[in-house]
């Protein structure tokens, strides 16, 4: 199972056409990542890491090229069944945490089900495994304004995690917290991926938060000019790794 491909991205190209100027964003990008990899992509600004994230999350689409999500063409979808694709098979988690302000923690988790036809109570009962796994069994009802930023965060996974995706991608995770919660939540992050199979990308241009993942991608100018593994991926320990719990979500009810 490990060496099913979650993404299987070939030679993407997207182009830009800005006025009476094309720019190319992404030059023949080629990926595939296998179930259960922890991989961080990098790039300077400009080089085309963001809009190929937006192509595997399904927020946009290649100019060229063709792209499959387990298995499924997505590259020519339409709008539709693309957000279908984005609520039922990948997790997102952003810089700013994007939560309701004014709604709990376990109402802020159960959101991405609610349309989903899963009754309210099998919403609620994924929510809170989905909290308990990152270590907020005990903030339940604790809105965005009564937690810290490395909770807030924590919160944001849970969401992701609740809809059991194939796919989680983080998008500078760590960006708007401080050193120590930055390491909590790679804590998080490398417990899920090792203890549940959970296959996780990042985006990112921190080289400190790319030391804990199992292989970085680096692109330039809109091509990848390095895929390599990290034999010794940096451990992040801290005081919440043992907090994040093994459910066994993972293994069975991930994809």
């Amino acid at each position: 199972m490990m060496n099913k491909l979650v993404i299987d991205a070939k030679n993407l190209t997207k182009t830009y056409q800005l006025g009476e100027v094309q720019v190319r964003a992404l030059r023949g990008a080629s990926l595939q990542v296998k179930r259960g990899e922890m991989v961080a992509i990098m790039g300077p600004s400009g080089s085309g890491k963001s809009t190929l994230m937006n192509i595997l999350g399904c927020l946009d689409q290649p100019t060229v090229g063709e792209y499959y999500l387990e298995g499924t063409p997505v590259a020519r979808l339409d709008d539709n069944r693309l957000a279908q694709i984005r609520g039922q098979r990948i997790g997102f988690v952003f810089q700013s945490f994007n939560l309701l302000p004014r709604t709990s923690a376990l109402s802020n988790v159960e959101l991405p089900l609610i349309y989903s036809g899963i009754s309210r109570g099998e919403r609620r009962q994924r929510a809170i495994a989905a909290l308990e796994m990152v270590g907020l069994g005990d903030r339940l009802d604790h809105k965005p304004n009564e937690l810290s930023g490395g909770q807030q965060q924590r919160v944001a996974i849970a969401r992701a995690l609740v809809s059991q995706p194939a796919l989680i991608l983080a998008d500078e995770p760590t960006g708007n917290l401080d050193s120590k919660s930055s390491l909590e939540i790679m804590a998080i992050f490398q417990r899920l991926n090792e203890a549940e199979g959970i296959t996780v990308i990042f985006v990112t241009h921190e080289a400190d938060i790319a030391a804990h993942t199992r292989r970085v991608v680096r692109l330039a100018d809109g091509e990848i000019v390095d895929d390599s593994p990290l034999l010794q991926p940096r451990r992040a320990g801290g005081i919440l790794a043992g907090d994040v719990r093994h459910t066994g979500v993972g293994k069975q009810g991930y994809r």
